[in-house]
């Protein structure tokens, strides 16, 4: 006889738990799916086996017996071990880890081949520069010794990291392993997928993505774990891809926020790679022009090894930036979405058979206050992030500290009465450029125009073989796209992330700009960017026109150490929901009264305030901030387990309770 410990199939805090079964099943092991009796009616449920023991747990007698293996889809030892270690580093539930690995339920009818209109040319390994040899030399290195190392590769926009990927993972296949390659958003999928089959072959690549209907999905996870395949390519889902032998993990363009899971589990990418890389002594390699300021700094601490490209693969110079003062248009008459020097550009790039992309990012969607004319914005006196508009409440609110004030009638800076809500989207500017310039080709791409299965790819093979002159979108325009065509890149308002409630506001700013200005110039001629702001003494927009990343890193990792934000702390997000707003409220200050008696004093309790989304889908939400200096992740992570299991047990807590542990929004 021997003893299992199952994670049930069942999604409650009150489920939550490892239950012992006893079996006689001599190949049972763990990872494998099993069917137990459960609730007082020993009802069949589907469990996964998480550990097998010799020995029954001291004290306890009698125990139900599993019934069967259900046959199938089956969980490697490693990934278990990863589902219990997130379930104590993301704070989520055993099930929610153990799904991740997980295709979908068993399918059974044949799924079609995704890619299979794709038939890419071979492609043969391009001569690279010094500094490409250099980085690559490095990182096959740590593949030959098998060393678990963490590689920054920094470098500039068009510098080539595309290409010390695919030699790398030359190595990996080589050697027989499989790799993973990973990039931030669907939209950059198809293009990355191309180059690699073209260097690789078709047969050996598989993709994972949230589009993938389950059916390809479940024939996908088929071919990576029986060996198919050798390199798996997605976004941040592809994490979990069942390898049998990882050999080097990609993560490109590793400072986006979409490597951060917003559903439960709240999961970091990078820390799941790490997990996961460190079990089969796999190298880990993130590439990026602009890295987020923790990575950057922890490759200045030595935890990280930094290696960079420092100029474009053609040698061409990075495209010039010019930042445009809109609040001097306004006072010269202009109030029109584009600066005067924007719309003349436009002409003079049109005129010269070149294409435009302008790019207006519509997470701004968080509206804030501003004077339009000397462009300043209401910011939180104790937490110095911009504060939201509450229509309902005519107030402005700090999503940080709760802090309240009246809305200004009139500018606090100047006195201007030209004051307000600040805000204009995608399809405004498309609308204005069919305006002023109606014999050319525009086309929008935002999340509005691509909602039908291959509207995406459409429009970005339109752009590349230059039937489209001008391209208006949001982020899917500033990312990774690689088109020699363009020659002007307008940044059509940068205010928007420099002003959402988030202590990240500067750094996303810097990153976009200069992602978005990355476009221009990849051609053989050099390319020109026009950043049009409301804030044009903002230190994010004048770092990023003249591309200088380690100027703003300078001065950003300072203000963040004085005001103890990540890298030096973690901050926990804890979001209180019911529908019945009052409870909510309640409820989160229960929490956070609970919290402060039980957490040391250097972590910092902050709230309840209400959510920046005060009501979603009918609950309202209070949010509380907790801000834990660095090395005391593991106390506050057990408190906050404390709080979950003490209020699930009394039932005192709002119907929902969630946790994001340094999420990258706050809304």
């Amino acid at each position: 006889m021997r003893y299992c410990d199952v994670i049930v199939d069942n999604n409650t805090d009150a489920t939550d738990v490892l239950y012992t079964y006893s079996t006689e099943l001599e190949d049972i092991r763990p990872g494998q799916k099993v069917i137990v009796p459960f609730t007082i009616h020993n009802k069949n449920t589907e469990g996964c086996v998480a550990r097998v023991l010799d020995r029954p747990p001291e004290g306890v007698k009698r125990f139900k017996q599993i019934r069967e293996i259900v046959p199938g889809t089956e969980l490697s030892e490693e990934a278990v071990q990863t589902a219990l270690w997130m379930r104590d580093r993301f704070l989520c539930r055993y099930i929610e880890a153990v799904r991740c690995f997980l295709p979908v339920s068993e399918v059974k009818r044949k799924s079609k081949d995704p890619f299979a209109d794709l038939e890419p040319a071979p492609s043969a390994p391009k001569a690279l520069t010094a500094p490409q040899a250099e980085a690559l030399a490095q990182i096959r290195r740590a593949l030959e010794e098998r060393e678990n190392r963490i590689f920054l590769l920094h470098g500039v926009t068009g510098s080539g990291k595309t290409e010390v990927y695919l030699q790398a993972m030359q190595s990996v296949v080589a050697s027989g392993r499989q790799g993973i390659i990973m990039v931030p958003e669907i939209s950059l999928t198809p293009q990355l997928v191309s180059r690699f089959m073209s260097r690789f072959g078709k047969g050996s690549v598989a993709v994972l993505h949230s589009k993938l209907t389950p059916a390809q999905r479940a024939e996908q996870y088929r071919r990576i774990q029986s060996g198919e395949v050798s390199l798996v390519i997605g976004a941040r889902s592809a994490v979990f891809a069942p390898v049998k032998s990882l050999g080097l993990v990609v993560m490109d363009e590793e400072h986006e926020t979409s490597y951060k899971s917003d559903k439960s589990p709240k999961y970091d990418t990078l820390e799941l790679a790490e997990k996961r890389a460190k079990h089969y002594g796999a190298p880990i390699v993130l590439g990026s022009a602009t890295p987020s300021v923790t990575d950057f700094y922890r490759s200045e601490s030595g935890l990280f090894t930094r290696l960079t490209l420092p100029e474009r693969y053609n040698s061409n110079p990075l495209p010039k930036a010019e930042i445009v003062d809109m609040t001097a248009e306004v006072k010269a008459g202009n109030r029109s979405l584009f600066s005067k020097k924007l719309a003349e550009g436009i002409s003079e790039c049109l005129a010269q058979k070149k294409q435009v992309i302008l790019f207006l990012n519509r997470r701004g969607y968080s509206s804030y206050v501003s004077c339009r004319e000397c462009g300043h914005t209401v910011r939180c006196p104790e937490c110095g992030i911009a504060m939201t508009y509450h229509r309902a409440e005519g107030s402005m609110i700090c999503h940080y500290c709760g802090r309240k004030q009246t809305a200004p009638a009139v500018c606090p800076q100047c006195g201007s009465k030209v004051i307000g809500r600040f805000g204009a989207g995608t399809e405004q500017v498309e609308e204005k450029v069919r305006e002023l310039f109606p014999d050319a080709s525009a086309a929008r791409l935002d999340l509005d125009t691509i909602k039908k299965k291959g509207q995406l790819e459409a429009a970005l093979a339109a752009f590349e073989k230059g039937k489209t002159d001008i391209l208006i979108g949001t982020q899917l325009v500033a990312k990774g796209l690689d088109f020699a065509g363009v020659g002007l890149v307008g940044v059509i308002s940068a205010d928007v992330t420099l002003n959402v409630p988030d202590f990240r506001s500067a750094e996303r700013t810097f990153q976009l700009v200069t992602q978005a200005a990355g476009r221009a110039g990849r051609g053989d001629a050099p390319g020109r960017v026009i950043i049009q702001t409301y804030s044009p003494d903002a230190a994010a927009l004048q770092f990023a026109a003249r591309h200088d990343y380690e100027g703003f890193y300078r001065r950003e990792i300072e203000l963040r150490r004085k005001a103890s934000y990540p890298p030096f702390s973690d901050i926990y997000q804890l979001v209180v929901q019911d529908p019945d707003e009052q409870t909510a409220f309640d409820s989160a200050k229960r929490c956070a009264v609970w919290l402060r008696k039980k957490l040391p004093e250097s972590v910092h309790v902050l709230g309840p305030a209400p959510g920046v989304l005060i009501k979603e889908s009918g609950m309202f939400r209070y949010q509380i901030l907790i801000k834990s200096p660095a090395g005391g992740r593991r106390i506050t992570s057990l408190a906050i387990r404390g709080l979950r299991e003490t209020y699930a047990k009394q039932k005192k807590v709002a119907q929902l309770l969630t946790v994001d542990i340094n999420p990258f929004s706050f809304l």
